[in-house]
């Protein structure tokens, strides 16, 4: 389990196929305290740590974590937001994301706020957001500031928007999203409770 607070910016160095997985190395300052078989998540998706060197790692996708999230479109050179799992003493400081990526959704637009931005993004699926209810854009625990059908948006402030994937967000990019735990047991309760 993890709560969204990004820990690092991870550079992706090389992608390797092999069959119906790939293979990310990403170069990161905290690989020194990583161990094989660690559950980390990368733009908010938990892949399991299977080789290391130096200060790189290695974690495999298969095809279904392909096709669902937007790591089909990294390339040697981006930037991953990472999270190591929460540890049970620890804070926590976002909310219960689980590292699994209900879809993906496209930023409508960006806005700059004296000092702050706002993010729209789109989605196509039947999940739901709730003004000033919780969301997992990349990874990062998030506020929705605006909630209608298949859209929301979000304010990012300067820390955020410098330590996180956000700076190179734009209109166009493909993001992960992971919806409040909650909210998915509540809507499958009421549509159960409703057949």
């Amino acid at each position: 389990m993890f709560t969204g607070i990004i820990e690092e910016l991870g550079k992706l160095v090389s992608i390797e196929q092999d069959g119906g997985n790939t293979h990310f190395i990403i170069e990161a300052n905290m690989t020194t305290e990583l161990k094989i078989d660690q559950s980390l998540a990368h733009d908010g998706c938990c892949l399991t740590v299977v080789e290391l060197e130096d200060n790189k790692y290695t974690v495999t996708a298969i095809k279904e974590t392909m096709s669902r999230t937007n790591l089909g479109g990294w390339e040697v050179g981006s930037m991953i937001n990472l999270e190591r799992c929460m540890k049970s003493n620890g804070r926590f400081d976002g909310h219960i994301v689980q590292g699994h990526v209900d879809c993906t959704a496209t930023c409508e637009d960006v806005q700059h706020h004296d000092g702050s931005w706002m993010f729209t993004f789109k989605y196509q699926s039947d999940h739901i957001t709730v003004e000033k209810g919780s969301i997992t854009i990349n990874g990062t625990s998030l506020t929705v500031v605006d909630s209608e059908d298949n859209g929301f948006s979000v304010c990012i402030i300067p820390y955020t928007y410098e330590n996180t994937s956000f700076k190179s967000i734009q209109k166009g990019s493909l993001v992960n999203l992971e919806f409040d735990i909650l909210g998915k047991y509540i809507k499958k309760y009421l549509r159960n409770s409703n057949s």
